[in-house]
């Protein structure tokens, strides 16, 4: 594997994800100042707004990806907590390339598996001034959040298991920004078009927990994509700049080849 790692840019894709349906992404609950929720969200300590980690984004993209790619998993875990993912030591993996990979350590007659940096950088995504100014309105009982009660039945003795769950309500908004460290000219495209397949294989799926009873569906809505080349960075000219309105995942897709000529 090769030790050289260029920056030839970096593409800044901004936009918008919005809730669809609830939206519940878990801390722990001694950490929260929540009292009678089973399950609270992640908040910003500072404001106490709820926030979507960045990782939690990249990962479930990740996921989904490594899936309709059908890539072979391995446990990157313990034999009592597995976390089965798809880690590699090739260079053009499409999937490690873009996400990173960390291989497990391995016994000391082996050799060392080298990791593999992700170029990719997902930014926690924050709500917008609108949606905290609505969610600052609600009446709920909680903080910018709400209650989902759920009763799990037992099948022989019909006895309940009532739980609360904290969920970000639908229709509330998030700031996104997605960057791409170009190192390959030739895995640009390649790259572009598995990140963005990755977000609209998650308007299908559902993002944090409880997705099979309905919660964390959400859509991108995108706003530009920005190529900022290697030179910029050191002489701020906009001859190595260059910036693409897009609306959706399907505009972005539309202008990749234009992207990758630049």
């Amino acid at each position: 594997m090769r030790d050289e790692r260029p920056i030839l840019g970096k593409i800044v894709i901004e936009g918008q994800m919005v809730c669809l349906t609830g939206l519940h992404i878990g801390a722990r609950r001694e950490a929260m100042k929540i009292g009678g929720i089973d399950a609270p969200v992640v908040r910003d300590p500072i404001t106490e707004f709820p926030y979507v980690p960045g990782s939690s984004l990249k990962g479930k993209m990740r996921s989904l990806l490594e899936r309709k790619m059908n890539k072979s998993l391995r446990n990157i875990g313990t034999p009592k907590n597995p976390v089965h993912i798809h880690v590699c030591t090739d260079e053009n993996c499409e999937i490690c390339r873009l996400f990173g990979s960390t291989p497990p350590p391995r016994r000391k007659e082996e050799e060392e598996e080298k990791n593999i940096p992700s170029r990719l950088a997902v930014r926690d995504l924050f709500l917008t001034k609108d949606s905290k100014d609505k969610l600052e309105d609600i009446e709920t009982g909680l903080r910018y959040t709400e209650w989902k009660f759920e009763n799990a039945i037992d099948r022989i003795t019909s006895a309940a298991n009532p739980r609360q769950i904290e969920r970000v309500p639908a229709g509330s908004v998030f700031q996104l920004e997605i960057i791409y460290t170009v190192e390959n000219k030739e895995h640009l495209k390649e790259d572009l078009k598995n990140l963005l397949s990755a977000m609209r294989l998650l308007e299908d799926d559902y993002l944090g927990g409880h997705g099979s009873r309905g919660y964390g569906k959400v859509k991108f809505a995108l706003s530009k994509i920005e190529y900022r080349k290697g030179d910029w960075y050191a002489t701020g000219k906009n001859e190595y700049k260059r910036e693409w309105q897009v609306k959706d995942i399907d505009e972005a897709l539309a202008k990749i080849d234009s992207i990758a000529d630049f």
